[in-house]
């Protein structure tokens, strides 16, 4: 079996949280330089921005910078960090729930991304744990939801990973999750929904399509006050958008969902004011590394539930303030 060739290490370290990128030049082509090679592969970076990395000696190989006129080396690699997006900053922290060795379970809040993905790089909750815990080789076991709150798992060892994204692919992890809606008195419930759900690349919403299900949740109606209910959704599959899509389905949609059942415009960065009431509650399973056994809850409180009073019994749908932070029910 052919061995794929030693990449050697970075010679630069992650710059906030990001790690730098890595290219390596072909094995053969037309260029006499390294620039002129970079000018060719990046056509959407301005040549005069890979100019101004070369002079700054930002563009650095094994043994060091990369000078301007340096000649093209088939087959080395070398490191740069990409410019990244101006962001706005998520104004909410995220609370450390459990550590030890090898795992890291944290509350996220609603509005930060899990992971870098489209215009949300720095302000994604790895690259924040890897900066303030000094945790450079953190890496996601799973992935919620940018508008959902509550528990999100991350793996301290790069050895550790397989391990536990494969728990989490193979359905070994109990998850609970509470949601906020309008109460549907006619609505049978506890009942467990199952379809077959689709997600196009580039498409905001995904859709449920006549086929075999490949989806399935328990949804289960846990108090009710006048016009709102509060639920417990526990999902047996992990499909994008899964719970926001059988909520809707059964006539009772999220409160905050800006996708299920219409797509809305798209709010302005900065507004924080309407979060969607789900939150990743609970995880429960067999650690793969230890063999303990972990039952993990979140502390946080869906802010809709709580602020019910100043609004009861309003038709629509109430626009409500962030959950808030930390707090244990």
């Amino acid at each position: 079996m052919r061995r794929r060739p030693k990449v050697p290490p970075a010679p630069l370290p992650q710059r906030h949280g990001v790690d730098p990128v890595r290219l390596k030049l072909p094995a053969e082509g037309p260029w006499l330089t390294v620039r002129e090679h970079l000018v060719d592969r990046l056509p959407t970076v301005d040549p005069a921005r890979i100019d101004a990395m070369l002079n700054e000696r930002e563009i650095v190989g094994v043994d060091g910078p990369i000078a301007p006129d340096q000649a093209f080396v088939p087959g080395t690699f070398l490191w740069f960090y990409r410019d990244l997006p101006e962001e706005v900053p998520v104004p909410f922290e995220i609370a450390v729930r459990y550590r030890d060795e090898h795992l890291l379970v944290v509350d996220k809040p609603h509005f930060l991304a899990t992971t870098p993905r489209g215009r949300h790089v720095t302000e994604t909750a790895l690259m924040r744990l890897r900066r303030d815990l000094a945790l450079p080789g953190l890496s996601p076991a799973h992935r919620l939801d940018r508008l959902t709150a509550g528990l999100a798992m991350f793996v301290i060892r790069p050895e550790d990973r397989g391990a536990y994204q494969t728990m989490f692919a193979e359905r070994l992890v109990r998850k609970e999750y509470q949601a906020v809606a309008r109460h549907l008195p006619g609505l049978d419930l506890p009942r467990t929904v199952r379809s077959r759900i689709v997600k196009e690349r580039g498409v905001i919403a995904a859709q449920e399509v006549a086929g075999p299900a490949n989806s399935e949740s328990l949804v289960e109606l846990v108090e009710h006050r006048g016009a709102l209910g509060r639920y417990r959704l526990r999902p047996t599959t992990g499909r994008t958008h899964q719970l926001r899509l059988h909520m809707s389905g059964l006539g009772v949609p999220i409160l905050g969902d800006p996708v299920y059942p219409v797509l809305l415009p798209e709010p302005a960065t900065d507004d924080f004011t309407r979060p969607l009431q789900l939150l990743a509650d609970v995880l429960e399973f067999t650690d793969p590394v230890t063999g303990r056994e972990h039952r993990f809850e979140s502390a946080r409180t869906l802010g809709a539930w709580q602020a019910y009073g100043e609004w009861a019994g309003a038709a629509p749908a109430p626009v409500v303030g962030p959950a808030p932070q930390g707090n244990a029910r």
